[in-house]
């Protein structure tokens, strides 16, 4: 996956779109990668998406409305993007179920280990904040395989607050109805965007803040 290495500053005519929620990343056997986006604060409400790479490297977005989809769309990079219901339940949180047609994901989480521990630690004030985000990007890339911050298309940029994490411990996975094998790591990296999620399946607690212009148009700008 591409990455934007520069941290640049939001002027006066962009603003920042903050999205408070999980990113669950799982791998399968079968080579497949899902990455379940669940939001519980958005500009667009709450909502929840899926990005699905196969084994074949196509990338499949499926979001449930239109007006989410070509937001997504125009942030990262698809091979096809599908409007369905994406349905995301929790129980006792640690179980999630997610069905999103043609794609069904089910997984377990284990306790919070030592990355979640020390990134519960860190005041939310902080977490979200450019440069500390910035500082932790070469480090996150070497240990776990995903990245901080970055853009895929040219004039836009990200950064990934993460707050918290918990081990994906069991996974089942199927696409139209046929199973992707068992858990695996997200290997190799997710192509969508500037930072894959890491390569053991996990579930991240993140503020994701984006800069976009007042045209509509995202800038290549820092929170």
């Amino acid at each position: 996956m591409s990455s934007h290495k520069s941290a640049g500053r939001a002027g006066p005519s962009t603003r920042i779109l903050r999205f408070d929620g999980w990113i669950a990343g799982v791998g399968t056997a079968s080579g497949a990668r899902v990455v379940l986006g669940h939001w519980a604060g958005s500009p667009f409400g709450p909502f929840s998406d899926v990005m699905f790479e196969g084994a074949d490297g196509r990338r499949l977005l499926l979001a449930p409305t239109r007006e989410t989809a070509d937001f997504i769309a125009g942030l990262y990079v698809f091979d096809e993007v599908r409007v369905v219901p994406v349905d995301v339940r929790v129980t006792g949180r640690r179980h999630w179920s997610v069905t999103a047609p043609p794609l069904g994901l089910r997984f377990g989480t284990g306790r919070r280990g030592l990355p979640g521990l020390a990134l519960r630690a860190v005041p939310a004030a902080l977490a979200t904040r450019p440069g500390w985000i910035a500082l932790w990007d070469r480090p996150a890339r070497l240990l776990l395989g995903s990245g901080t911050h970055g853009s895929v298309r040219p004039g836009r940029h990200q950064w990934y607050g993460a707050r918290d994490l918990h081990r994906i411990t069991s996974a089942t996975a199927d696409c139209d109805g046929a199973s992707l094998g068992p858990l695996a790591p997200v290997e190799p990296p997710v192509r969508f965007g500037p930072g894959s999620t890491p390569r053991g399946p996990c579930l991240v607690r993140v503020t994701t803040q984006v800069a976009v212009a007042d045209d509509g148009g995202a800038a290549a700008a820092a929170p």
